[in-house]
């Protein structure tokens, strides 16, 4: 296989693996609290990840581990937590498009931080971008007035972190095979994660007794293995053979299997919602498209 025709195949596999995870989330809140959700999604990553990769760590370089770090708490550990609490309040649908600004803020980033330069046309991409998001939270707040879409915040803060850690791999940790790239992630992120899990209350007796909890560890589990673990290795292997902005760029058909799955569980989707979606995705779009 060609590595232009591997790009597009990893492409949309992890697309149809992270579109799932949204909804593996908001059915894992129903037994866990957002934090004790983050903390064992980053543990059972880790304790995976782990059983392969740990004899690969020894081939990263001292000076790598700065970034390496950076790339673990920006990556994984804390938007973990970010999405787990958003989905408290904002349907799984909801918060798929939000994380499309992911490819936006990979370029905001770049340009701000890595010195890597904007066209106009990625610039009015991003312009673009965030007017759909506006228009998405603002008519998601009027069609379910129950839920808080000021919550939406932490998901657009999870982009930007998200957007970091795509740069700082390309930029910093290309020389590392995405295995051992993810690995060394978990091995920063692990024991925070644990000391988290304690202060949660989570090995409470009433806690551990509770109907709910068995079926959320099943859905933690299955969203941290595929979701997290296997898409982490293949999106770092995506970052590899293609540019930051095509790596992010998986968000353009994570939405549609999310708006997928909210429709399944019964989820309210506007159509205004549905343009302000389209007018996000055509600013990523535009903000990728080659001159």
């Amino acid at each position: 296989m060609s590595e232009n025709t591997s790009k597009w195949a990893y492409l949309f596999v992890l697309s149809l693996i992270w579109g799932s995870s949204f909804i593996l989330m908001k059915k894992a809140l129903i037994g866990v609290t957002p934090f004790q959700l983050g903390a064992l999604r980053n543990i059972f990553t880790a304790l995976i990840l782990f059983t392969v990769g740990l004899k690969y760590i020894k081939t990263i370089d001292k000076t790598a581990w700065k970034w390496i770090a950076l790339s673990g708490v920006f990556g994984s550990f804390i938007p973990a937590f970010l999405f787990a609490i958003a989905e408290t309040e904002i349907d799984s649908a909801i918060a798929s498009i939000l994380n499309s600004l992911v490819p936006l803020q990979t370029i905001l980033v770049g340009f701000a931080v890595f010195q890597i330069a904007s066209t106009k046309r990625q610039i009015f991409g991003v312009v673009l971008g965030f007017i759909g998001t506006a228009l998405l939270v603002m008519e998601g707040a009027d069609l379910n007035p129950h839920q808080n879409y000021l919550y939406a915040g932490y998901i657009v803060l999870a982009t930007v972190m998200y957007a970091f850690n795509v740069n700082i791999i390309k930029s910093h940790l290309q020389h590392l095979k995405p295995l051992t790239i993810a690995t060394g992630n978990y091995v920063v992120v692990v024991i925070p994660a644990f000391i988290i899990l304690l202060f949660t209350g989570f090995f409470e007796s009433s806690n551990l007794h509770q109907p709910a909890l068995k079926m959320a560890l099943v859905y933690i589990f299955i969203l941290s293995f595929f979701g997290t673990a296997l898409a982490k290795v293949l999106f770092n292997k995506l970052i590899r053979i293609s540019t930051p902005v095509f790596a992010s760029s998986v968000t353009y058909v994570m939405p549609i299997v999310a708006l997928t799955w909210g429709f399944l569980d019964g989820e309210g989707f506007s159509l205004l919602q549905g343009f302000a979606s389209l007018i996000i995705l055509l600013g990523v779009y535009l903000a990728n498209k080659k001159a």
